[in-house]
């Protein structure tokens, strides 16, 4: 298996919700890993530098017409570009990934993007609402009994998430990929989670 953990990024994507994942995967408690098991990398609709919402640029590894079909997982960053029609051509992407077993995150509009397209019909999964994920939806959208008003939630190698919950979002999604011990990712979620001054007082 590849070792690459793709992130996807549609123009105008919510930067943060990238950040805790890619340090944890590149980082241990004091520096970056020697010999990591997982490596970060972006995929963009074209090798073209791809805009954040906070107006940072981000050059892409992979458009989707270059990305590997072997990666390690799938982690799609929310943002307002998955409002617009560029995000239709994610779908086989995310079909296939699927269909594979991969493992697949999507955090913020890109959770509701999932439940646009039927992905989250037969998975416990959640959002940024019930309301959010019905009106994206429409009548592709046929799970609102597995909506769990929770901030992350993992089903079936699919991690679905909160537009607040991006430390839940990138446990849950450590967890899948036991990219450490439970011990040591649960660790870093409450150092993060509660702050140093809270738990070294």
């Amino acid at each position: 298996m590849n070792n690459e953990i793709l992130y996807v990024l549609l123009p105008d994507f919510a930067e943060h919700e990238m950040v805790y994942l890619a340090q944890a995967i590149a980082s241990d408690d004091y520096a970056l890993k020697e010999n990591p098991k997982y490596v970060n990398k972006i995929v963009a609709p074209s090798m073209e530098s791809v805009k954040a919402i906070g107006g940072f640029r981000m050059v892409p590894d992979y458009s989707f017409d270059t990305m590997p079909e072997d990666y390690a997982a799938l982690v799609l960053i929310g943002g307002f570009g998955w409002m617009t029609p560029i995000a239709d051509k994610v779908v086989p992407v995310v079909s296939k990934a699927v269909a594979d077993g991969k493992i697949v995150g999507a955090v913020c509009n890109a959770a509701s993007f999932m439940a646009k397209h039927g992905f989250l019909n037969n998975i416990n999964h959640t959002g940024n609402g019930l309301d959010q994920l019905k009106l994206w939806g429409g009548e592709n959208y046929s799970n609102p009994d597995g909506y769990i008003h929770k901030q992350a939630v993992a089903d079936h190698n699919i991690v679905t998430a909160n537009g607040s919950a991006t430390l839940e979002f990138a446990k849950e999604l450590l967890l899948l990929l036991e990219n450490d011990t439970p011990e040591r990712i649960e660790m870093y979620y409450q150092f993060n989670k509660q702050g140093f001054c809270e738990l070294f007082k």
